[in-house]
């Protein structure tokens, strides 16, 4: 590990309400009062209303199915102690950026924990996910596109359709403007998911099957609970996003907002909607409900999903731009070169997610790959190292580690807990892609 300067234990015991006196002279953007782009502009409330958009969208849909799988009772438990987990995370994530100002992205926070590997691998893993989440919003745009219009077109056509509308919404140099649009984005996905619990109860299944807790093997278990705890894997944007707040000891305020509205509005959908439509629910499950509800619902949920693939852009986009031009004046200045590389990144970051989204048949398990991978790390186990080193370096060593031993368990158990999920999602991920091919239930590339 490398040591960065020590900072007072008092200081790192303040947590999120002191950041160090010197973080704008260390984060990315630096000061910006003589600058044309101001990135620095957003409060912790739009913050929050952005993390809601991108964390809150067409992931929901699949946890009514999860239920289907585990029961009412250990789905809706699982899905409380996911949010309350993910709202632990946060504040450790929070608190390592706030001691570490120059830290943009996870790559940046993988070099100071592993070295210049560690930057790499993590940077990779980022961009990896940004665009396969990207991918996702714009399969999810094609499958509400061909809902409303009694697929009226090729497959591909609505994808594309959706890519282009991406590309136009991740364009804005910051997030600030982004987070305009989120808000009509949270709004729609909210109202959406309130019109889809209001189809499920207007047309119940008859004769359905809900039942309180139900037995299965761990394959078909876990492969089924990988929802919804990848239903909460945001948090590979909480740096960017801190890095362009006026006041980043706030961004506490903004994640707290999130998982409490996320892990309420999940429980509430899942749980009423499984509750109506029974093990019969398909995933996702808007497809579950009657035609026009299911049009409805679809229709008010669009400019979440066209959001949601639009802030994924923009962060891929984003990190790489800050990459290239960290330091230079293409960063803050209205250059040719910076407009230009802004715009080729987020063309070309729209064009992959389409690419990877229409191209690649097991698209789907390549994102649950991905999400094991490295979001299981970004959401939840990277956070007990992020606490682990900076007690070690910022304290007295194994001292500090020994002195606050129940914080240093929860960072253990944190870490085992990102492993876990880890190991085990790429198992089942795996097989299941074995288990396609066998079925023959793998479609052929670019097919409608």
């Amino acid at each position: 590990m490398r040591k960065f300067e020590r900072v007072s234990a008092s200081s790192y015991d303040a947590g999120v309400g002191s950041p160090i006196d010197d973080y704008h002279d260390r984060d990315v953007f630096g000061h910006e009062q003589y600058h044309d782009i101001k990135y620095k502009t957003l409060s912790w409330q739009i913050v929050a209303i952005l993390m809601i958009a991108e964390i809150v969208s067409n992931g929901m849909l699949s946890l009514p199915s999860s239920l289907a799988t585990v029961g009412m009772v250990p789905g809706l438990i699982l899905i409380i102690f996911l949010g309350v987990f993910a709202a632990y995370t946060s504040l450790l994530l929070v608190r390592f950026k706030l001691r570490h100002p120059e830290v943009h992205n996870m790559g940046d926070a993988g070099r100071i924990m592993f070295g210049p590997i560690g930057r790499e691998i993590f940077a990779f893993g980022t961009l990896l996910f940004a665009v396969l989440l990207a991918g996702g919003q714009m399969l999810s745009g094609q499958i509400a596109l061909a809902a409303l219009s009694d697929n009226g077109l090729c497959n591909i056509s609505f994808t594309g359709i959706f890519a282009v509308a991406t590309f136009l919404c991740a364009l804005p140099r910051t997030y600030d403007n982004l987070g305009w649009l989120s808000i009509p984005s949270v709004l729609s996905i909210t109202i959406a998911g309130i019109v889809g619990m209001a189809g499920a109860g207007a047309h119940p299944v008859e004769g359905r099957s809900v039942v309180a807790a139900r037995s299965s093997d761990f394959y078909t278990a876990f492969f089924s609970i990988t929802n919804p705890v990848f239903a909460y894997c945001g948090h590979f944007m909480f740096f960017a996003l801190m890095s362009e707040m006026k006041r980043p000891q706030d961004a506490i305020k903004a994640a707290y907002t999130l998982q409490g509205f996320a892990t309420t509005y999940y429980a509430i959908f899942a749980g009423v909607t499984y509750g109506f439509i029974g093990s019969a629910v398909l995933s996702p499950s808007f497809s579950s409900l009657e035609t026009a509800w299911s049009k409805a619902a679809y229709g008010i949920a669009l400019p979440n999903l066209l959001i949601a693939g639009a802030l994924y852009v923009h962060t891929a986009s984003k990190i790489l731009f800050v990459r290239f031009f960290r330091g230079s004046r293409h960063l803050h200045d209205h250059t040719i070169i910076g407009w230009g590389a802004w715009v080729g990144l987020v063309a070309f970051m729209s064009g992959i997610s389409f690419l990877l989204a229409v191209g690649v048949p097991i698209f789907n398990y390549l994102l649950g790959i991905t999400a094991s991978a490295f979001a299981a790390w970004f959401t939840y186990g990277i956070a007990g190292m992020f606490w682990l080193h900076d007690s070690y370096h910022d304290g007295n060593g194994f001292q500090t580690w020994r002195r606050k031993w129940t914080s240093t368990l929860s960072a253990v158990l944190t870490i085992i807990a990102g492993l876990f999920i880890c190991i085990a999602g790429l198992y089942v991920t795996i097989r299941a892609i074995v288990d396609a091919y066998a079925d023959g239930t793998i479609t052929a590339p670019f097919s409608c």
